[in-house]
Parts: structure tokens; C-alpha cells; sequence
């Protein structure tokens, strides 16, 4: 049995490229392999930009789908779901909001540079200033402890970690915690007393890790505190009691080096993808006609390859053989732009066959693939129903 759950998400955008196999789906392969791992189409989640085109996300979320299952995530290692078949998640977003201060969503870096990378759409709607805390959900109600994210993703984890600690103090505890822990502080001395709560108020209300270290130096300073009434502050400090949610760990991962044809990042809204399913002649069109070098206009002309997209995508896929030959080629006119291409071509219909392969297996078989979902969403919802019990049971709402 795995010690570690890994939980990994992504918002259905149609077909996949490159960038999202070299990105996200490389890792999830090995991940798969190392731990249990939930992976999962986050429509929900789509719908806080795209609430006012939901007719995309259908066939988006079974484009998606496939092409994982093409990528070679293996529904027999991993848990494939789709999040809003899982109704716990809403459920458990709209219990955390009752205790989620309103400052805390609006200082998540993203949320307001997304507002202005997407000016053209009005976002001023509670489902796009919330969508950190349904985030949150996703990763709370599975017990995750591992998140695979980019260091740009790194304060989302760090927002649910204060979340989680923000809901284990207020109701993971013992008959009596807060009284007993209010007395216990008495007894730190008046001038302590006031320390260690400016410090926890620091720490839970605005995640400073130095008062939560300044604020432990005190506990462990304090000669005239039983050991029950030590243990009860480090917990009263820390949102303690019992641990209902459990805090999540970011996995770091390195960003995706693939380039898109034109040299920027690979992404749909440049228009300078390669899909995974993209038909091999059209994968060797689109690198055949891929900009090079501009001081390059004549096949005698040499080239400088740090100044050429292509180079980017011999960086990803040639050994260093093949990138001593370009260099010295490119850079002596001893070869030419199209020949600098073919082993790129080679290297990119090479990595995409099998996925192909696959691919077509669920392309004619789209029952073998919702069954699939369907297995993966009965085992995410027994998982999210143990957690939603504790929850329920300790927010008093058990009322059976």
C-alpha cells in the first residue's frame, strides 16, 4: 500500500498538446508508479471563466480523457474522475466558505492576475474569487498530502494548508479546548500571555511562519506549564485538536521546456501547438514550416541557433550528438534549415505513434472509456464520503 496520495487536476480545454503531455502527463506516468494517485477533470472549475459557453466543456472533458488514456495514464494505477460527479466536493467548498475570511481569497497572487490577463470577460463573480477555496475542496476531501504543482501554483498550496489548519481549529477539538486553553494561557504570565496571542493571531490570520516560531520559543521557554497544557497551546496554536482535514505537501515540478512552433510558450491561444493526436503529415507540415533564424535568408547564410525556434525543440528531443551537428551546421552554412528539422520531425512522430496507437483503441471504443470514469468516480466518492462524514460529524451537522 502507498504511505503518499497524489492529487492532480486539470480544466477540460479540448485536445491536448505537447506542452500538456511534456508538462503534466510525463510526470503523472512516473507518479502513477510511486504513489496513489487521484487524477481529475476539473469542469467545475472551468466554469468560473467559461459560465457563459458551458456547451464546450461536454466534449472537451472526453477529448481530455482520451487523450490521458492515449498519454498512458493507466486507470488500473491511477483513480481517473470527473470532479462535479463527485458532489462532496461542492459540498465540503460551501462548508469551508462559512470559515474562510474574504482577504484570504483576495490576496491569492492569481486571482488578480488572471482578472487581467482575461480583461475581455467579466470575472467580477464569486464562483472566479472562490475558485482557490474550491480548489482547496478538491485536495481537503481526498486527505492528499501530495500536490504535483509549477512554483507559480505553490500559494494555492500554501492558501489550503491555512484552510486546513483555520478548520482543524476551529473544529478538530477536545470537549472543552477552548476553555482549557484560555486558562492554560493564563498561566503563561500577562506579558507572555499577550505575546503568544498576538503571534497565533499572526500565524493563523496571515500565515507569518516567524510568529509561529517566536510563538513556540515561548511554550518551550515556559517552566510552569504541565505537559498537557504544553501539548493543548501548540495545538491552539497551530489550529490543533484533531486533525480532521490533513495538510497537503506541494510537489514541486519542473515547467514544461516545450516550446510552441513559433518559439513562445506552447499554448492554443497563440495557435502554435502540435496535438497529441495531430496526424503525423501534419506534424512534419508544421515543423517544416516552423520560423528559423531570421539572418538565414538564403541557404549559404550562417545561422546563430539560440536565435532559432527550432533549436528549442532540438533542446527537448536531440541527444548531443545531433546538437553538435546543428550547431556547427547552422552556424557554418554546412546545413540547411529544412535539413536541420528532419530529426525533429523524427523525434516527434517517434514520441507520438504510440500514443496514436492508443489513442485509437478508446476513439472506437467510447463505453470502454466511460466505464472507465464512471469505476474511477465510485472509488473518489467513497473516499470523499469518509472525510464529509468526520466533517459533517464535527461542524455538528451529523444529525442522524
Amino acid at each position: 500500500m502507498f504511505a503518499n496520495r497524489v492529487l492532480s487536476g486539470m480544466r477540460p480545454t479540448g485536445r491536448l498538446h505537447l506542452g500538456h503531455y511534456h508538462g503534466v502527463l510525463k510526470n503523472w506516468l512516473k507518479l502513477q508508479h510511486e504513489h496513489e494517485c487521484l487524477f481529475f477533470v476539473a469542469d467545475w472549475h472551468a466554469l468560473t471563466t467559461h459560465y457563459d459557453t458551458p456547451e464546450v466543456i461536454s466534449q472537451n472533458v472526453w477529448d481530455m480523457v482520451v487523450d490521458w488514456l492515449a498519454a498512458g495514464v493507466d486507470p488500473s494505477q491511477a483513480t481517473l474522475f470527473i470532479q462535479s460527479r463527485v458532489i462532496e466536493h461542492a459540498e465540503l467548498h460551501l462548508l469551508l466558505s462559512m470559515m474562510t475570511p474574504l482577504g484570504w481569497l483576495e490576496r491569492v497572487p492569481t486571482y488578480k492576475d488572471q482578472q487581467e490577463k482575461l480583461s475581455d470577460k467579466d470575472l467580477s463573480t464569486y464562483g472566479f474569487l472562490g475558485y482557490p477555496l474550491l480548489q482547496s475542496a478538491d485536495i481537503l476531501i481526498y486527505r492528499a498530502n501530495l500536490v504535483p504543482v509549477g512554483e507559480d501554483q505553490v500559494p494555492h498550496i500554501e492558501f489550503t494548508r491555512e484552510i486546513c489548519r483555520r478548520f482543524n481549529h476551529l473544529y478538530g477539538r477536545e470537549t472543552g479546548f477552548e476553555e482549557k486553553a484560555q486558562a492554560a494561557i493564563k498561566k503563561l504570565g500577562g506579558k507572555k500571555a499577550k505575546l503568544y496571542q498576538e503571534m497565533r493571531t499572526a500565524y493563523q490570520e496571515q500565515g507569518e511562519e516567524s510568529a509561529l516560531e517566536s510563538a513556540r520559543a515561548i511554550l518551550n521557554d515556559a517552566q510552569n506549564l504541565s505537559l498537557g497544557d504544553r501539548e493543548r497551546l501548540f495545538g491552539y496554536l497551530e489550529g490543533g485538536g484533531r486533525m480532521i482535514l490533513a495538510e497537503p505537501e506541494a510537489l514541486l515540478t519542473e515547467a514544461s521546456k516545450m516550446p510552441g512552433l513559433d518559439g513562445q510558450k506552447m499554448s492554443k491561444s497563440y495557435n502554435n501547438t502540435i496535438a497529441l493526436r495531430e496526424d503525423l503529415d501534419s506534424v512534419a507540415k508544421k515543423i517544416r514550416t516552423m520560423p528559423t533564424d531570421p539572418a538565414r535568408v538564403r541557404r549559404n547564410d550562417a545561422g546563430d541557433p539560440q536565435k532559432c525556434p527550432v533549436w528549442q525543440f532540438h533542446q527537448v528531443y536531440s541527444d548531443d550528438s545531433v546538437k553538435d551537428w546543428v550547431v556547427k551546421g547552422c552556424t557554418s552554412a554546412g546545413i540547411g534549415c529544412i535539413e536541420c528539422k528532419q530529426p525533429v520531425i523524427d523525434a516527434v512522430q517517434r514520441e507520438l505513434t504510440p500514443i496514436h496507437d492508443r489513442a485509437r483503441h478508446y476513439e472506437e471504443n467510447p463505453d470502454h472509456v466511460r466505464n472507465i470514469i464512471a469505476d474511477g468516480c465510485e472509488k473518489a466518492q467513497e473516499l470523499a464520503r469518509e472525510t464529509m462524514r468526520d466533517v459533517r460529524e464535527s461542524m455538528g451537522l451529523n444529525l442522524s
